[in-house]
């Protein structure tokens, strides 16, 4: 009489313990199935940070914040996305409610500045810089103090800025246009040449800071090209510049000349010295 129910016993054991196995290995599965999405998602989140299309970033990241409000990760991809795409405007209120989540570091309130300095918003980004510690030194920290110092006239607040900035990047050609920007403005015309100069040797691309170049030199009236990096369409831009810059200090005849040659120089129709020589002709 025993054996049939000893046979149920190990009959409902064997049904318990395959349960069991297949519970524990649909588990296994699903934790499995979960590492890979979370590594699959975090990939997708650096591609479209870095190479994908800004707009089809904002799409993303909304669409990804939407579902899960509370990451602060995506709120943060939100929000640099829509810098990325120049939408300065929906970025700055992404950015302070990604400064006012839990896990928010000085950074973020740093990127939180920037954009509002994209915005005009220059007092409420003095005031979120401000309540940074003193202990964040972080290259874009100081390049905005530097952008603030300017915008308030404070000349030596500015340069001491704009130097430790220099110091805190091996990629300083950006902040030396900005410094060498700063000291054009104040009308150190000489500083501002070296500072252009030194950008140009960090970055031989950054036209920015050619352009400027030009501008110094032709605000001390040398209306000679400088030797640097530069195509045939940049030396006809640069030379546009440079008449530009000579019609304004009067020079007049100078400037003609040197629309000419901008236009010869040109390998296009270089439509904007045409019509400031046309003008000038008339």
């Amino acid at each position: 009489m025993r054996h049939p129910i000893l046979l149920s016993a190990c009959l409902a054991g064997a049904v318990l313990i395959a349960g069991c196995a297949e519970k524990d290995a649909d588990d296994t599965v699903e934790r499995a199935f979960q590492d890979v999405n979370v590594i699959d998602e975090s990939n997708l989140n650096d591609v479209m940070l870095t190479v994908a299309d800004p707009n089809e970033a904002v799409s993303y990241f909304t669409r990804s914040t939407n579902e899960k409000p509370d990451r602060i990760d995506l709120q943060r991809g939100l929000a640099y996305s829509l810098v990325r795409a120049k939408r300065f405007a929906e970025a700055a209120p992404a950015w302070k409610k990604v400064t006012e989540m839990e896990g928010a570091t000085a950074e973020d309130s740093v990127a939180y500045a920037d954009t509002l300095i994209r915005t005009g918003a220059w007092e409420e980004a003095e005031a979120t810089l401000d309540a940074l510690p003193p202990t964040h030194e972080t290259f874009n920290r100081y390049r905005l103090e530097a952008m603030l110092a300017d915008s308030n006239e404070e000349w030596t607040k500015s340069d001491s800025f704009y130097e430790i900035a220099t110091g805190l990047t091996t990629k300083p050609s950006g902040v030396l246009n900005n410094w060498g920007y700063s000291k054009l403005t104040r009308g150190d015309y000489k500083e501002a040449e070296r500072l252009f100069g030194e950008a140009i040797r960090q970055d031989p691309t950054l036209f920015t800071a050619k352009n400027n170049l030009v501008l110094a030199r032709g605000a001390q009236g040398d209306y000679t090209l400088p030797v640097i990096p530069m195509d045939q369409t940049e030396r006809a831009q640069l030379l546009h510049t440079m008449a530009l810059s000579a019609i304004k200090q009067g020079d007049v005849a100078v400037g003609k000349s040197l629309l000419r040659d901008a236009i010869e120089t040109h390998p296009q129709h270089f439509e904007p010295a045409v019509r400031a020589l046309n003008a000038l002709e008339a």
